[in-house]
């Protein structure tokens, strides 16, 4: 066939940089432990940034960047432990990747975030992810070479042979992580905040308010303007258009009608008059933008379908092909067998029925039945998304696999069985969040270990050896993970005076008492209207859980017993503004839509046709819809980045020169500046969690001076993206 004879001679005639037959150091121990540092280190900056920012970005290249530089062998770069550290170091990524995207969610379902939970669930699904694509190398990364280009993972080989040439790359990864993380350690209000970190105008003119109820604002961080100048400027125009509809056209067109108004609106629970900015954005904004982007993640599904079935039919056809022959293979050919990975396969979902049935979700306690039910499911949907996500991404790459809408349609699945089921209590939905969690980290695990092994195969590492390496990632950058998830969690959170009258004697639909919740400290900050703060304890007060209540805003409330009111909101870090985690905000929407059945679904569906028109005019509607629901705050730092893109590409071009491609000095300086925004937000935020727990001042923030001004952050911001024009447009190596 002339398929097969031309796929044999892409095999012939390819040659990897390192010869089957060379015998260079590996799998060694240097490369290994750097591996771990770097799994961690980019497991806990994705997790930040990532709830933060709604967006991830790959840390293969800035790892290999990193590497090349650090591991020499008698003054020559070691390309193939190289290749060992940034296998092992970017499994951090794409687990961290796969578990802010669902597990935040049993927040926002009411649940705590258990640490032991999340490890197990981490662990599982990308082993999963690995063992699954096992059998799907050969046919993926080897027989269709030439066809699947895998553009992050030929990226980063290109990356590794320029290094190994003698290009020097590195410099430009330190100075943005150097000049980074200076802005950030000043920047960051758990730090020295020596100015604000959000400068903020909320416009209201005349006598009329005209855009009361609006806000321009941005969170000028280093990670974000990292971010929105590799995403480039059209992805980040189209991502601020979102929260331009959002924040100044929606919001004060909410006040304008609202205004006049005495009752609260449903899902509000206060007039609108009586709401910021902020308040319209958690009430009525984020409900539509969780619409918004499930329609959107549904419709990118929907688009990928025929290349999701191609994706399938391919894989499973030639799935047989990697199967052992009985002749030791080539060293560049040398992988697990797929006698292990089954059995592989086997123990793992034989675990989860383990973890289901000796530490179900509270409430969630079911039979051996459907213990092993969930676990089918795992099994059948994992396989079938490692499949597709493993050939998409060589089509598309890692940044563009549709990831969260195989999630909603997992959850989707699962939801509808639990409803037949009649298992519509909330502690389902925990369960449901279990089943696509795992599923969404094997996915996410699979695309990314596709694309190693494809830089692997282009400079000819041995397959058996990083598949050892993502094992190990995996494991160390999930205890990262998981302490991460519960640091910002409550290093973040906020406790507000919202006193209100409440009887705990009448019913309440929705509402419930929590016992024991995870987080909550002995003595509690609780900030008032005026700014003022006064410290209470936790035994003045039960915890009431919301959900779905006609009462209260979703959310966790302090009622005192005392003066029988609530008196505090509980504001989780994961919740609150600042890490809104918008795909695990749609995964509860949609799971608790579905059991429930009740939904505000007005705005939903105002989403959902916002998405539609989008779409109509030829615009990716993932990336509106993504802005329309983060605040504006993120969105505008983020165009920040793509402007400075958009400035540099135009210099470049009118130099004589092309647009800048995946590897390049400034994508290099941005990556070394969302390593450092997110390695000194972390400080910031285990700062801010000992504060919490020892009830401690921040001991290193700076008094108020004439820094204190709103202006001296925009000035700073605006110089820290100069440097990135700056060095973006130096030519490596000068």
């Amino acid at each position: 066939m002339p398929e097969t004879q031309q796929t044999a001679k892409q095999q012939t005639v390819f040659s990897p940089f390192v010869g089957p037959n060379e015998n260079r150091p590996e799998f060694t121990i240097r490369a290994v432990l750097l591996g771990a540092v770097f799994g961690i280190i980019f497991g806990g900056v994705t997790v930040y940034v990532g709830l933060r920012a709604g967006l991830t970005v790959a840390a293969s290249i800035p790892i290999a960047v990193i590497s090349i530089s650090l591991l020499r062998k008698d003054g020559k770069p070691s390309v193939l432990e190289t290749i060992i550290v940034q296998t092992c170091g970017n499994a951090g990524q794409s687990i961290a990747a796969g578990v802010i995207f669902t597990l935040p969610a049993l927040i926002f379902l009411g649940f705590d975030l258990e640490y032991f939970r999340i490890f197990m669930l981490a662990l599982i699904g990308g082993y999963l992810g690995v063992l699954f694509m096992v059998p799907l190398r050969r046919p993926l990364i080897v027989e269709e070479h030439g066809v699947l280009q895998y553009p992050e993972g030929t990226a980063c080989a290109e990356v590794i042979k320029a290094g190994a040439s003698g290009g020097s790359t590195a410099s430009r990864v330190f100075f943005g992580l150097g000049l980074g993380a200076v802005y950030a350690a000043f920047q960051n209000g758990n730090l020295f905040g020596a100015w604000p970190s959000t400068p903020e105008y909320r416009p209201d003119f005349g006598p009329d308010h005209v855009l009361k109820g609006s806000s321009i604002k941005a969170d000028a961080t280093a990670e974000y303007l990292g971010v929105g100048y590799i995403i480039g400027p059209k992805t980040a125009g189209i991502i601020f258009a979102g929260g331009v509809f959002s924040w100044l056209v929606l919001m004060p067109l909410l006040y304008f009608f609202g205004k006049s108004l005495s009752t609260p609106i449903y899902p509000g629970t206060v007039p609108i008059a009586q709401m910021g900015p902020s308040d319209l954005w958690s009430t009525y904004i984020r409900p539509m933008g969780a619409g918004a982007v499930a329609a959107a993640g549904l419709i990118t599904l929907f688009k990928t379908l025929p290349t999701i079935i191609g994706a399938l039919k391919s894989g499973l056809k030639t799935m047989g092909s990697g199967g052992a022959t009985g002749e030791r293979p080539v060293r560049t050919e040398h992988d697990l067998s797929m006698g292990f990975a089954v059995v592989g396969a086997i123990a793992l979902i034989v675990l989860m029925f383990l973890f289901l049935w000796l530490k179900p979700v509270p409430g969630a306690q079911v039979g051996l039945l459907a213990n092993i039910g969930a676990s089918v499911l795992v099994v059948f949907f994992g396989f079938l998304f490692v499949t597709v996500s493993s050939r998409i991404v060589g089509l598309i790459g890692s940044s563009a696999n549709p990831i969260s809408g195989m999630t909603i349609a997992t959850l989707m699945a699962t939801s509808a069985i639990f409803l037949v089921s009649g298992w519509t209590a909330p502690a389902f939905g925990a369960l449901a969040i279990t089943i696509g969690g795992v599923v969404c980290i094997a996915s996410a695990e699979a695309g990314d270990t596709s694309q190693d092994l494809k830089t692997g195969y282009l400079i000819g590492a041995t397959p058996i050896k990083q598949r050892l390496a993502f094992f190990i990632g995996i494991t160390v950058s999930t205890i990262a993970i998981g302490a991460t998830l519960n640091a910002m969690n409550i290093g973040m959170q906020e406790f507000k005076e919202a006193p209100r009258s409440w009887n705990m004697n009448a019913p309440h639909p929705g509402v419930a008492i929590q016992e024991n919740p995870h987080g909550l400290m002995e003595q509690l900050p609780v900030k008032a209207e005026n700014g003022t703060t006064t410290m209470h304890h936790k035994s003045e007060y039960m915890v009431l859980n919301a959900l779905g209540s006609t009462e209260l805003a979703d959310g966790k409330y302090l009622y005192s017993p005392q003066t029988g009111r609530i008196e505090v909101q509980w504001i989780p870090g994961i919740v609150s503004e600042k890490a809104a985690a918008p795909q695990a905000r749609l995964m509860a929407t949609v799971i608790n839509g579905i059991l429930t059945r009740k939904l505000p679904w007005g705005l939903v569906m105002l989403g959902v046709f916002l998405v539609i028109g989008v779409e109509l005019l030829g615009i990716r509607s993932l990336s509106f819809a993504v802005g329309a629901y983060l605040s504006i705050g993120t969105t505008l730092a983020i165009f920040t980045g793509g402007v400075v893109r958009w400035l540099v590409d135009s210099a470049i071009k009118k130099a004589g020169g092309s647009d800048e491609g995946d590897v390049s000095s400034g994508s290099l300086f941005a990556s070394g500046l969302i390593a450092a925004g997110g390695l000194m937000g972390l400080l910031g935020v285990i700062n801010a969690y000992v504060q919490m727990q020892f009830n401690m001042p921040n001991y290193i923030g700076f008094p108020r001076t004439f820094l204190s001004h709103d202006i001296v952050s925009v000035i700073a911001f605006v110089m820290l993206a100069y440097s990135l024009y700056y060095f973006a447009r130096k030519p490596i190596g000068k």
